[in-house]
This record gives structure tokens, sequence and C-alpha cells, in this order.
């Protein structure tokens, strides 16, 4: 597989990764598998979440993982933290006991990358700096990200930051492209030509900030995936297409599709079944030509001005 160079080279990461929301109910040996199954693809980042299973996800991960000698220092281990039962919390005290919890759960002694998870109305940025600054010079934590924030929450956050943020998780797949098409339609009076989200994608670009795509095979806000999807027949129709030229399969297509954007968007992938793994990471593979990314950006149902 090929790989991608977060926080300008310090983490040397696959381009694709392998989300771990689901493995919540698996078994251990189950969760083995599918971990050293990513290994065999070239997979070396992990993604996690501390609500991921009420906590059950990152536990079973780092159970399987102890069994698993040597292998903690040839992977990159990333978790979420903010979100409480029914609110967001930034607070310094919750991070830093979120963050103890993770460890524990993933029985390692560090980190590779926090990410707050959904942004704090209340944020107090002089409080995130204190824990990040704790963690970081504990050893806990050694890198630091945001998921689903805009370019001026990670500015307001940045400038008490004593540590770079290095990561921005965002929704994006083949359906789910606001942030390429405010770019397209720009000063059109259309919905399309709207920008939502502060121009995320040329800010992340700019800094250096590796945005990774959340539910790539997704449609909508968690509404199911499109794949196979009689709603999307012309899109499903169209991969086919671009799957039987590059002999992989289709589920292969949407992921080779993020790849291609030059911004070296990384996806995070949340198949639990190995052999639908292998078949996505032959994603790596493929080098999709301009006319077919645009033709396939058209099949989702996309217009261009």
């Amino acid at each position: 597989m090929r790989t991608i160079e977060i926080a300008n080279g310090e983490i040397r990461s696959s381009e694709i990764a392998l989300g771990c929301m689901r493995i919540a109910d698996m078994s251990v040996k189950d969760v083995s598998k599918l971990i050293n199954t990513a290994l065999e693809e070239g997979i070396n980042f992990f993604d996690h979440a501390d609500i991921y299973g009420g906590g059950k996800s990152e536990e079973l991960f780092g159970t399987a993982l102890k069994e698993m000698k040597g292998v903690r220092e040839k992977i990159f281990i990333q978790t979420k933290c903010g979100i409480r039962d029914g609110y967001y919390d930034f607070s310094r005290d919750h991070i830093l006991e979120a963050v103890d919890g993770s460890l524990k759960r993933l029985k390692t002694d560090y980190i590779d990358v926090l990410l707050l998870h959904r942004p704090d109305a209340l944020v107090e940025p002089e409080e995130v700096a204190e824990a990040f600054s704790i963690l970081h010079a504990s050893g806990k934590i050694r890198n630091f990200g945001v998921s689903n924030h805009n370019p001026m929450q990670i500015e307001l956050l940045s400038q008490y930051l004593n540590q770079r943020i290095i990561v921005n998780q965002l929704q994006f797949s083949i359906t789910n492209t606001g942030m390429i098409d405010a770019g397209l339609n720009v000063n059109m009076q259309i919905d399309k030509s709207v920008d939502r989200d502060g121009s995320v994608l040329d800010y992340c670009r700019l800094n250096g900030i590796t945005i990774q795509a959340w539910s790539p095979f997704q449609y909508g806000f968690f509404e199911g995936t499109f794949l196979d999807n009689p709603k999307f027949k012309t899109l499903n129709d169209e991969m086919d297409k671009v799957a039987k030229k590059y002999d992989v399969p289709k589920s292969a297509i949407p992921i080779a599709w993020i790849l291609r954007h030059p911004a070296k968007i990384q996806p995070i992938v949340g198949t639990t079944n190995p052999k639908h793994l292998k078949e996505i990471c032959q994603a790596s593979n493929v080098n999709l030509t301009r006319k077919e990314w645009y033709d396939l950006y058209k099949a989702a149902g996309n217009k261009l001005p």
C-alpha cells in the first residue's frame, strides 16, 4: 500500500486507515484477525474514539493488540474525545480524564494522535491548551488534531496551543462532496455554491493538515451505503465500469476516488469483514484519470457549471 506523510513526515502512514467504531460486538479472536488482515494489506493506522461501543471498541482492540508481540511500535493509534452523554465537553479535566480512560482500555502507554471529536460551543481554548501541554509533556499523547472543525475553530485553538493541529477528520464520500462542490461553483446563485465549511479543504491544504474522510461509503448523515443502492443506479453503473477496467472490486472505487484528490485525503474505512477489507485496499493500486474522477462525481448526481 502507498503511504502518506502526516505532520511534516513525523508519521509515515498507510494512505488508508482502519476505523474501529464497529468492532465492539466482535470477539477478541475476530478483532485479532481483522488487525492482522489490515497489517497484511499494509495498513498501519487505526482510528478510535472513546465513545465507540461505550469504550468497548478500544478495550477489545487493546486486548487483541496486547497478545500481538511487537506490533504496537509498528502502528499508529488515533482516538478521539469530547462527546459525552448528550453534550460536548472540551474542558481541561474531561480531556485529561478521557485520555486516561482510553490509555487504560487500549492497554498502551501512549496514543499517537488525539482528536477533539466535535466542536464544543463552550470551548475555552486556554483549557484545551493546558490539557494538551500536560498530555504532551507526560508522553501520553504525541500529536493532536480535531474532527468536524471549520477553519476558524481551528484558528481559535491554534492561537493558544503549543502543539500543531495535524489532522481534521471530516465526512467525505463520493456522495457527500460539500467541500468540493463550493469550489467548483464559485460565484453562482445556486445551492452548490454555498460555502458551508469555510473552505476547509483549501485551508487544510494550506496549513499542512491531513484531512481524514469518515464514512466514505455512506450517503447523507448515516442514511446507509450507496454501494449497490438503487437510489444511486447511475453511480453504481459508473463504478462497475471503472472497476472492470482496473480489474478490482467495486468497493475499491469510492476509495480510489478519494485517494485521487491531490490533498492526500486519508479514508477511514470501517468494515469489520477481513474479506471486504482486502477488497477495499485494492484502491491503493488504482490511479483514476481526471476524466474518470469527474465522471464519477457527475454520476453521483453532481453537475458541472
